[in-house]
């Protein structure tokens, strides 16, 4: 068999390109899943300073990490590099998109939402995905997750906002995560091995949920149920070539039927990208799944292989409406002392508050949104506090003092136990913190284009989406208010800048040519056998966080695909 043309070549391997490698494979397919960054085995993730100033996404500068960061004029969004996409890096949230917010709206100004597919159409492909995925909802009946402190504050803000609010407009919900806190019919326990139903191609040993915040930075013990674990593992088992390192460069349309892609295998000794050999193979079906802002750049570099594109390519863009908000020194009115948050102890979301949308029928105005909880790894908390310059100043001098008093004194102590102690400080400035994410129903108004030096550019106007930003913050506001805390935005929002971690749309999905670059079931107009299967082809923000309605997306697109034989 030839392993220079393939049935079906998979561009990415995020929730959209892992999801269609699968199911193309399963269905006897012989699939090509290429994917730019590398494997990431339990206990790869960097932590020390040095890996992780070497974490980022640049081959040209001898980067070859997990994090690629781009930063446009209003609008900065943070994607991944590495196999088994977003789902390395994401917080594993696994909410269905609210059924009222599949909008569809006339094109009649900037920033329109049509969506040409519907709730019930995904229904059952948001089955099929959390068969998969597995997910588990934080376990709050059992020790030690029931005394999570964030998780309690969350609640404590819940009771809040809903009693002053009419009934529907807040609700409090433990959300589907993807991360195993037990195995099956066992309760959950830190730290226990993971029972596989088969082992994982990393043919390593995984284990349950250890509750330390550190599923941004990519989880060292395998607990999440992160892409490699389930679908690319399914989709090697059934004989796809996965290839890791292996960066796209070109695509087009062959003379008849098909198309031929090039790519380059990257090494970490090649800094100059651009003198890499081309590998040439080619495919009866085409399957970009770079996620938004990389498919989206990738077909308007190729453009002009695909003249008949519909004008709607690089439209469309949005952030889902991500906002970050800080709760700080947050006090418990029972006892009059600061509360315990701990945003280190548990996975980094545990819960969420919805806050209605108008179209939800209950009262509420403007678009809806969702603020979660949020964690990080404790050696932040290390750093926050160690950031305490005029602070830790006062720690040191006081303990010098006492050593210096030691020595000198007649009969000196020996026990420095205190005066260290003194040294770390109190700690409660990190420990009665909680970060917020905000996201929703922004508008999606941004436009993609490439610029004179052939890089990619975005225009995205802030002002249409002002009004539910403003409600987002006044809602977090709300939630700081109610544990006896202050509200701090994050800063790049004092600069005008969003900062997403969920960038949506560029190739947006429509009932014909000129509404959408793909129709209802993900294939580009005009290119038989030409898909898109990532967040590039929502029309508009999902609410929610978007990697559930990503995958059932390409659920979807690639049940169809196969169903037609097109």
């Amino acid at each position: 068999m030839s392993d220079k043309h393939f049935d079906v070549i998979v561009i990415g391997s995020g929730f959209g390109g892992s999801v269609s490698a699968y199911r193309f494979a399963e269905a006897g397919r012989r699939v090509c899943l290429l994917e730019r960054g590398k494997a990431y085995p339990p206990g790869s993730f960097p932590r020390s300073p040095y890996e992780m100033k070497h974490n980022f996404w640049d081959p040209s500068q001898g980067l070859h990490g997990m994090y690629n960061v781009w930063s446009f004029r209003n609008l900065g969004a943070v994607v991944s590099s590495g196999l088994g996409g977003g789902s390395l890096i994401y917080a594993n949230v696994l909410i269905r998109k609210d059924e009222r917010w599949f909008v569809n709206e006339k094109p009649d100004r900037p920033g329109y939402e049509a969506w040409p597919i519907t709730r019930a159409d995904l229904e059952p492909h948001y089955d099929n995905v959390e068969r998969v995925l597995a997910p588990q909802r934080y376990p709050v009946a059992h020790a030690p997750y029931a005394q999570t402190p964030k998780l309690a504050a969350m609640r404590v803000a819940a009771e809040a906002l809903s009693a002053r609010a009419q009934p529907g407009q807040v609700e409090f919900l433990l959300p589907n995560l993807a991360v195993t806190f037990g195995n099956p019919g066992a309760p959950p326990v830190p730290g226990e091995p993971i029972i596989e139903e088969f082992p994982n191609l990393h043919g390593r040993t995984r284990d349950t949920c250890r509750l330390c915040g550190e599923c941004d930075i990519g989880c060292n013990y395998g607990s999440k149920n992160t892409l490699d674990y389930n679908y690319l593992t399914r989709a090697q088992r059934a004989h796809a070539d996965i290839r890791t390192r292996c960066e796209v460069r070109s695509f087009k349309p062959l003379g008849g039927d098909g198309y031929e892609v090039s790519y380059v295998e990257h090494s970490t000794g090649m800094t100059d990208t651009k003198a890499l050999p081309l590998h040439t193979i080619s495919c009866d079906k085409l399957v970009l799944a770079a996620g938004a802002i990389g498919s989206t750049f990738m077909l308007l570099k190729n453009r002009a292989n695909f003249p008949n594109l519909s004008p709607r390519l690089g439209h469309a863009i949005n952030g889902n409406g991500d906002i970050l908000g800080l709760v700080l020194h947050s006090h418990d009115q029972a006892t009059g002392e600061g509360r315990v948050t701990e945003p280190s102890q548990g996975p980094v979301i545990t819960s969420a508050l919805r806050f209605a949308d108008q179209l939800d029928g209950v009262g509420a105005h403007g678009r809806g949104f969702y603020v979660e909880d949020a964690g990080y790894p404790q050696f932040v908390n290390w750093l926050v506090q160690s950031a305490d310059i005029s602070g830790t100043a006062a720690r040191f001098a006081g303990f010098l003092w006492t050593w210096i008093k030691m020595h000198v004194v007649a009969n000196p102590t020996s026990d420095l136990g205190q005066a260290l102690s003194g040294l770390l400080g109190s700690g409660s400035f990190t420990r009665s913190a909680l970060p917020l994410l905000g996201m929703g129903r922004d508008v999606p108004t941004g436009i993609a284009s490439l610029n004179a030096a052939g890089l990619l550019a975005l225009d995205w106007d802030i002002a249409p989406s002002k009004d539910y930003f403003n409600r987002v913050r006044d809602a977090m506001h709300e939630i700081a208010d109610a544990l006896q805390a202050k509200y701090a935005d994050d800063p790049l929002w004092l600069l005008s800048q969003e900062l997403t971690v969920h960038p949506l749309g560029g190739c947006p999905m429509g009932e014909s040519r000129e509404e959408g670059v793909v129709d209802s079931y993900g294939q580009v107009f005009g290119y038989p056998g030409f898909y898109i299967v990532d967040g590039s082809v929502l029309p508009g923000p999902v609410g929610p966080n978007p990697a559930l309605t990503i995958a059932a997306c390409a659920d979807r697109f690639t049940e169809h695909a196969i169903d037609r034989g097109t």
